[in-house]
């Protein structure tokens, strides 16, 4: 039998998911992912798992539409089955999204739509079928947003979908317990990456209040992050379930 932990993380070619996926990788685990369109910079992230010596897999999927699901549980039952003769992984880490910055007068039904479909719907049935293939003892670590805590103009679709996976992640922990199975959020503060057409990456005066806001001065970077969902995908946060863990240096205390 397999003694090799793996973890299949959503959006892991760029960001905050390219961090996840090298961390847990440092930490002795496998990594399978998903990219959206960006299939060269998935290649490099496998490689770089590769020279860090554990063995990675990328596979296109559009974490939004839920009628590619099966599918896409197929690819991973093969290669799984190919590579480890098991087809059980360890972690999910539902990490793949898109944010977009508009007033709540201005939010079209399309919009909403497409918010709640890659961060809530997605989620909720990306989940349901990974759970006959994810170990008894497993995790499941959703990513949220410091912003289901403190609200700021321009991201009320967005938010409010993430604080549906918080409440939805409080759900699995109590409804898979019976398996050993936890759930837990990470909610990132405000992070430099191209999320939502880099927003916080190049927009200066956004930059600034974000640092003001801040208790440790500054707007985070990916590698704040990763190694927090590391962390969660080991022995030394065995105990820690159904809980909300925000990441963002102190932002809005």
């Amino acid at each position: 039998m397999n003694k090799t932990k793996i973890a299949l993380i959503t959006g892991g070619s760029r960001g905050l998911g390219r961090d996840m996926a090298l961390n847990i990788a440092k930490k002795g685990i496998d990594v399978i992912f998903t990219y959206h369109t960006n299939k060269t910079a998935a290649v490099e992230v496998v490689n770089e798992i590769t020279n860090l010596g554990q063995k990675a897999k990328a596979f296109q999927l559009d974490s939004s539409n839920t009628a590619k699901f099966d599918s896409f549980f197929k690819e991973i039952n093969t290669y799984l089955l190919d590579t480890y003769g098991a087809s059980k992984f360890d972690f999910l880490i539902n990490n793949a999204g898109t944010g977009i910055y508009i007033p709540f007068l201005e939010t079209t039904e399309a919009q909403f739509d497409e918010m709640t479909n890659i961060h809530f719907k997605g989620v909720y049935f990306l989940t349901q079928k990974a759970i006959p293939f994810l170990n008894d003892g497993g995790r499941i670590i959703n990513i949220s947003s410091g912003l289901t805590r403190f609200s700021l103009p321009n991201s009320s679709a967005y938010a409010a979908a993430k604080g549906a996976v918080e409440v939805f992640t409080k759900y699995l922990a109590k409804e898979l317990s019976a398996r050993k199975i936890s759930a837990n959020t990470v909610a990132p503060g405000a992070i430099g990456t191209d999320f939502g057409g880099g927003e916080n990456l190049h927009n200066q005066q956004k930059r600034a209040a974000v640092s003001n806001f801040t208790a440790l001065g500054r707007v985070g970077e990916p590698d704040d992050i990763g190694g927090v969902v590391a962390f969660l995908c080991t022995e030394d946060s065995k105990w820690i379930n159904g809980q909300r863990i925000e990441v963002s240096g102190g932002i809005m205390l």
